[in-house]
């Protein structure tokens, strides 16, 4: 039974790392998938949902009016859920730009924020904003090319994280990045990147009020209706790299009820029949979320077979989780060193 166990579960977590992205590789250069991108300039409306965003709210703004895009075809919307820290005065001290605020006096959630600013929204052309991260000036040419093309429904574009103002990528990221070009290159990406990504307004559906990841809901609800989602690298948002765990740690369980969420909206995306990317979706998605029951599976199924290779792949394994918490205890101890002021100063010296 422990064999079974070890080799099964080391099966399944080789394809979803590597086996996976090897198929990727091979099918984008068979059978590849061009987008038909040319020039075109519709009405766009930019939607930022944001809440207790006072910090990065100003800056937000005025990267928006001076992105290259024609000003009588750009809309801004700022849809304020509930916000306590000032970020509502920010704002609607912007409405004299131009800027259309909306505020919530309660916080009800941003898939809530997203439908009150869709159903004021003009553009047909819709482009979803995070407050944190800036853009590059040619971003909304890059996003609206990519609706030349009929055949889209939805344009995802690339996050760079920097880091001290150089590129702060490092090796998972890189991967992340490779397998989403490889899906949106042989149909759609299973996805899109929260910080910025456009859809047909036709193409839009109310979110549940509890939405949790609206990044995934909606484009993955526009490759069912029979469109397709791509990734264009050539429109670029910014963020500053993370070196908190914590933060981390919340960002990715988010990210993983957010998935088991979207199942439970949509089980028709399990069935090959009515999801056009199934062998992307279930490769990429849902044996990510299978994935820890299978690591849990190798390392215990290892703990009785502790003959021949089976050592090595025992020692191998206990060396990487050892690792792992090793480097957080790490950055526990250097994070405790820093005095609570120094801190504070070199918070401020980024803002």
């Amino acid at each position: 039974m422990a064999e079974w166990t070890f080799w099964i579960s080391l099966a399944f977590a080789t394809y979803v790392y590597c086996g996976y992205p090897l198929v990727l590789l091979i099918w984008r250069r068979l059978a590849p998938w061009p987008v038909r991108k040319a020039p075109w300039e519709p009405d766009v409306t930019l939607v930022i949902a944001a809440y207790n965003e006072k910090r990065n709210m100003r800056q937000k703004l005025l990267n928006c009016l001076s992105l290259d895009y024609p000003r009588d075809r750009l809309q801004v919307i700022v849809s304020l859920d509930g916000s306590t820290d000032g970020t509502d005065i920010l704002a609607i001290m912007a409405a004299s730009q131009g800027i259309h605020v909306m505020y919530s006096p309660r916080h009800k959630g941003k898939a809530e924020a997203i439908n009150r600013a869709v159903r004021s929204a003009r553009g047909t052309v819709l482009v979803f904003l995070d407050a944190r991260q800036s853009l590059n000036r040619n971003v909304i040419r890059e996003l609206t090319a990519n609706f030349s093309d009929p055949e889209v429904g939805a344009v995802s574009g690339e996050l760079i994280l920097v880091k001290d103002g150089a590129s702060g990528i490092g090796l998972y990221w890189k991967y992340e990045k490779f397998i989403r070009m490889s899906e949106s290159r042989i149909h759609s990406v299973a996805g899109a990147t929260g910080a910025i990504y456009a859809i047909r307004r036709e193409c839009f559906r109310e979110l549940p009020e509890d939405t949790i990841l609206d990044d995934v809901v909606l484009p993955m609800s526009i490759v069912l209706s029979g469109k397709r989602v791509v990734m264009d690298p050539a429109a670029q948002a910014f963020d500053r790299v993370s070196e908190d765990p914590k933060i981390e740690f919340r960002r990715k369980v988010r990210t993983l009820t957010g998935n088991f969420q979207l199942l439970s909206y949509m089980p028709e995306l399990l069935s090959p029949g009515r999801n056009p990317i199934f062998l992307q979706f279930i490769s990429h998605k849902v044996a990510r979320l299978l994935c820890p029951y299978a690591l849990a599976g190798l390392l215990i199924s290892n703990l009785f077979l502790r003959h021949g290779p089976y050592f090595v792949f025992l020692v191998l394994q206990l060396i990487w989780y050892g690792l792992a918490v090793a480097g957080y205890f790490a950055w526990s101890g250097r994070s405790t060193a820093i005095p609570h002021s120094a801190g504070k100063h070199k918070l401020a010296s980024h803002l």
